[in-house]
């Protein structure tokens, strides 16, 4: 791929598995899994990818920068595309502007730690994950899902997800921190109590964090690898899930 190309592609890596579980997991579990899932996928991926480029400009031009430039074009393209994508199921679900106007705080958010070149925190990682988990009832609620029958796993989503962005910057830029390894361990072990409620399966994938959260950090494990980590047990997550509910 080339480098100008792979500029489009947003390089929040650890994005990718918060914004595939829970969509996949809302897609299966609904009763009429079907082509319109497609479309909203298409429309969701672009949207953050849109975001994203939109977040980085404001953030770069309000410094004054000229890089701010090389995020202009992919926001406005990657916009429209997700705009073509959206529009004909709004025009058929418009329901969905009321998921559109639930995510909108939590991009502000966003969007404000952008501004002040702080995505890094702790608040702005916890702010994204709301809306990632949110999909899981839309995507199930366009499937023809029961509400009722939805909370449970995106309960459980925004648990897991939740608890990844303690758990990461433990291994990366808080890896010198007791405090934030304490505090990571405590949320799991919370988690782990409050996933197993939701139904004793999920004791299994939430386990298996509690351990990780204790066990690797301080290790010297190379990004790469975390990632591998947490690919695994997002993937264990989503099985989970259809197994489960």
């Amino acid at each position: 791929m080339a480098r100008d190309e792979y500029r489009w592609i947003p390089d929040q890596h650890g994005a990718w598995a918060m914004l595939a579980v829970p969509f996949l997991a809302g897609t299966f579990l609904a009763p009429r899994p079907g082509g319109q899932h497609g479309l909203l996928l298409a429309a969701w991926l672009l949207a953050y990818a849109a975001v994203f480029h939109a977040q980085q400009w404001l953030r770069l031009r309000a410094r004054g920068l000229r890089s701010a430039s090389r995020h202009g074009r992919p926001a406005l393209v990657l916009g429209a595309a997700a705009a073509a994508a959206g529009l004909p199921l709004v025009a058929l679900h418009p329901r969905l502007l009321l998921a559109g106007a639930a995510a909108a705080p939590f991009v502000a958010v966003n969007t404000r730690y952008a501004l002040r070149g702080r995505e890094r925190a702790l608040v702005n990682g916890l702010a994204a994950v709301v809306p990632a988990c949110g999909m899981l009832l839309v995507a199930g609620g366009l499937g023809g899902a029961d509400p009722a029958a939805l909370w449970r796993p995106a309960l459980a989503c925004l648990l897991y997800f939740a608890g990844t962005v303690p758990y990461v910057k433990t291994m990366i830029r808080e890896r010198r921190s007791p405090a934030y390894r304490r505090g990571s361990v405590a949320y799991h072990a919370a988690a782990l109590a409050a996933a197993a409620a939701l139904s004793p399966w999920l004791a299994l994938p939430f386990a298996a964090c509690l351990a990780r959260a204790a066990a690797l950090p301080g290790r010297g494990l190379k990004p790469p690898l975390v990632g591998a980590v947490e690919l695994a047990l997002s993937a264990a997550l989503l099985a989970t899930l259809l197994l489960a509910f």
